[in-house]
């Protein structure tokens, strides 16, 4: 037996073992969920969404993205990235914009959600929603419900006279300038570049000129 064949073996020898001591060490999957290592964490969880009070009782890991998706059928919210990174899934939280799929639903309770179904709808769209659609804001839409909703928190935002990283000055009262909604915008990304349009449409209803 030459050493090339006697090399060969012994890998396969050694592979063969590991696999075996693999199997006896691991627990079946039936094994591990007797013994409850996989059993999901129940709890109960109350908030207000768009204006109507709901009630769950969700598995503590899952996301308020997942629970709004998922559990309330509110599929405006786009789960993009699942990292934070997209923005397609911005909701607004006691009046606050956030990545809905980086925040936990049971963290939320007691607490008034609004989706972009909550903003407006067909026949009644938030003017926001119009601007969009008049200054031809999206283009595959997938972004949109998250492009909207930070648009309306970022107009807020600056009445309420929270500083960017746009401004030089941050004790001065921000203004509604394209620089400034573009640095506050940065978090939501338009894949398809509509960026200017984007712009176009929150100026309109912030009234200004950017």
């Amino acid at each position: 037996m030459d050493a090339a064949h006697k090399l060969e073996i012994s890998r396969r020898g050694v592979l063969i073992v590991g696999a075996a001591a693999s199997a006896v060490a691991a627990p079946s999957v039936s094994e591990a969920q007797a013994a409850g290592a996989d059993a999901p964490v129940l709890a109960k969880v109350a908030f207000e969404v768009n204006g109507t009070r709901r009630e769950l009782e969700l598995d503590t890991r899952t996301t308020l993205l997942d629970a709004l998706r998922e559990n309330l059928n509110l599929t405006g919210s786009k789960k993009g990235c699942d990292h934070g990174q997209c923005g397609a899934c911005t909701v607004i939280v006691d009046g606050r914009r956030i990545n809905s799929c980086l925040t936990l639903a049971v963290m939320h309770e007691g607490g008034r959600i609004t989706t972009i179904e909550g903003l407006g709808q067909p026949g009644a769209l938030h003017p926001m929603q119009a601007a969009f659609v008049k200054h031809d804001g999206f283009q595959c839409g997938y972004c949109t419900p998250g492009q909207i909703c930070s648009a309306v928190a970022v107009l807020d935002e600056i009445k309420a006279g929270v500083p960017s990283h746009a401004g030089a000055d941050v004790t001065a009262a921000p203004q509604v300038t394209s620089d400034e909604l573009r640095e506050r915008m940065s978090g939501n990304i338009c894949r398809c570049g509509a960026y200017s349009n984007i712009i176009e449409a929150i100026t309109e209803v912030a009234g200004g000129n950017a």
